[in-house]
């Protein structure tokens, strides 16, 4: 057992507290990770402030680290202690239906929606002053050490910096990931993002990859302006600027609507605009970000039966045994800038400072150093 450091949500809508945690060694088929960055994602927050159906307190939440195996269970083989990894929020058997299929990545063994917060064998492997504490979609990051089940990571090169590529294990995957595997955009095509966090300007680049002739950044906070423009955005506008409905405005700047909409932040309103802003007859619309569970989006079917396509991403439909190593491997290379796209970085004792930076829209992507 490894007594550590953690960032521990004892109920909803209450900030954590780094308390001292026990992390009992990995079963069989499992594996102890010392996590060294984590990054600091809406969806947490989502969790935090009770908007999922189904998670229990006390949890620790995180989903998007990177760090070195510390220890194995019988039965891996994956992995060695020493090797750098990334934890997989979403965990790949290999075995199952959504595993094997070449456009899916939703393994039947993931706990998104699910949200049963334990190991596959249904017991955890956290306790803190006597109880037990409930992982979070299959890593909880916000922990020096933590534990995951053999399909739940993937080994990279050790010459990445961690504090970057911990953005592929989940904002920066989900965002590319959505632009070139989820929708598919085009060469010469134009493109409208919604929300210009770490998520968005994930979009952007990976619309930038894909060729992508006009991409407009949509967003009510001017400030990150710029930033989009360095990621690939060829215009910005702010809603708040404009007495008309977004939508309305981007129809008219594409005569009709443009080839690719994406949503980023989650909210209902917004998946109806970013809906109604790609053209009428061809558009793509992909919806990204995370509503409450409670939420639901209704809108007419007209809407559709004209030709628009509606999508929905999860981690980008990126198969992350596959594709994480090569988004690596980029990094490594200079091909995908992630430097950029940490802004602010914060020491884990103040990892509610950090949630802050979000939720005031003050960085693209806040990263904890755990070391």
């Amino acid at each position: 057992v490894i007594k550590c450091r953690a960032a521990v949500a004892w109920e909803a809508k209450k900030p954590f507290v780094v308390e001292e945690v026990e992390v009992a060694p990995p079963k069989a088929h499992e594996i102890r990770i010392r996590i060294y960055n984590s990054g600091i994602c809406h969806t947490d927050d989502h969790a935090l402030g009770g908007f999922m159906d189904g998670i229990k307190f006390p949890i620790i939440l995180g989903h998007e680290g990177a760090g070195i195996v510390e220890s194995i269970g019988e039965g891996v083989t994956s992995v060695k202690p020493g090797d750098h990894v990334i934890p997989l929020c979403s965990p790949m058997c290999m075995k199952c239906v959504p595993c094997l299929h070449p456009d899916s990545n939703f393994c039947v063994k993931n706990d998104v929606g699910k949200n049963v917060g334990l190991m596959l064998d249904n017991t955890s492997r956290f306790t803190c002053k006597g109880k037990l504490v409930y992982h979070f979609m299959s890593v909880s990051t916000f922990s020096e050490y933590t534990v995951v089940d053999e399909i739940a990571v993937v080994k990279i090169d050790p010459k990445a910096p961690m504090d970057q590529v911990c953005l592929i294990g989940c904002g920066f995957s989900t965002g590319y990931g959505s632009a070139i595997n989820t929708a598919k955009v085009q060469r010469g095509s134009s493109c409208a993002v919604i929300g210009l966090g770490g998520i968005g300007l994930s979009v952007v680049m990976g619309c930038k990859a894909a060729g992508a002739k006009r991409i407009i950044g949509i967003d009510n906070n001017s400030r990150k302006f710029d930033l989009a423009k360095k990621f690939g955005c060829t215009e910005c506008l702010n809603p708040d600027d404009h007495k008309e409905p977004i939508h309305e405005i981007i129809a008219k700047k594409t005569d009709g609507g443009v080839d690719f909409s994406f949503e980023c932040v989650g909210k209902i309103n917004l998946m109806e605009s970013a809906i109604q802003m790609c053209h009428f007859s061809f558009g793509v619309c992909t919806i990204i970000g995370v509503p409450p569970s409670n939420e639901l989006l209704c809108f007419p079917p007209l809407w559709i039966l004209s030709g628009r396509t509606i999508k929905g991403a999860f981690l980008g439909d990126c198969k992350a045994k596959e594709d994480f190593p090569k988004f690596v491997k980029e990094v490594i290379e200079g091909k995908i800038d992630l430097a950029s796209l940490v802004t602010h970085k914060v020491p884990f004792e103040k990892i509610n400072e950090g949630f802050n930076n979000m939720r005031e829209g003050i960085c693209a992507r806040t990263v904890i150093n755990m070391k």
